[in-house]
């Protein structure tokens, strides 16, 4: 994809504050510190649009980004931070929730996991969440440089079998450190928006 604008619209802890867009949206899920951030500056070509930080639990608001005026992503808080409050969590999730049944333009949730470990239960439960919604379930396994070619298949299979997925063909290995599967994530994104690759 060629990236000719790229910028963030809005950094939304409300309904009334989300956009007022109608272009398609894909939204990405994941525990603190799966790397969502810096897979979107990966994908963007960008290296601080989306801020990373080493500290999990960073993002604590829907941040909504524009592509060159055709597509949304929507990176949505981290889960599973053991130090944030309780209170903080149930926030969150019911951040999440609102946006989820309420954004019509929302095309697909993708959900990310570490690709070193196995899904815990607070990836189990997001992922039941996402594929509760009908979306189809996709997943980017992510800091895929992290582990030698040869195992790859290995730690799918895993992520695999804890999620309970089917084709695993929807798990797709990822590192925005090497760019591995840079162009398979956006054929994937392009198709899902129906919009061109180009």
């Amino acid at each position: 994809m060629k990236i000719r604008k790229a910028e963030l619209l809005i950094t939304a802890g409300r309904k009334d504050q989300y956009p007022e867009t109608i272009v398609p949206e894909i939204a990405f899920a994941g525990k603190s510190n799966v790397g969502k951030s810096s897979m979107i500056n990966a994908l963007l070509n960008r290296k601080k649009l989306a801020r990373t930080s080493g500290q999990p639990g960073k993002t604590q608001t829907i941040n909504f980004y524009n592509i060159n005026g055709d597509l949304n992503f929507v990176d949505l808080p981290g889960y599973g931070y053991a130090r944030v409050s309780k209170t903080e969590r149930e926030k969150w999730g019911k951040m999440i929730d609102t946006y989820l049944h309420s954004r019509n333009q929302l095309e697909e949730v993708i959900l990310l996991i570490d690709i070193r470990h196995s899904p815990g239960e607070h990836d189990r439960q997001m992922y039941e969440w996402i594929k509760s919604f009908d979306f189809a379930g996709y997943v980017i396994a992510t800091k895929a440089d992290k582990i030698s070619k040869g195992k790859r298949n290995k730690h799918i299979e895993e992520i695999r079998k804890a999620l309970n997925i089917e084709d695993k063909r929807l798990i797709i290995p990822f590192s925005s450190t090497e760019k591995i599967n840079v162009d398979k994530i956006w054929d994937l994104i392009c198709n899902i928006a129906s919009i061109k690759n180009e």
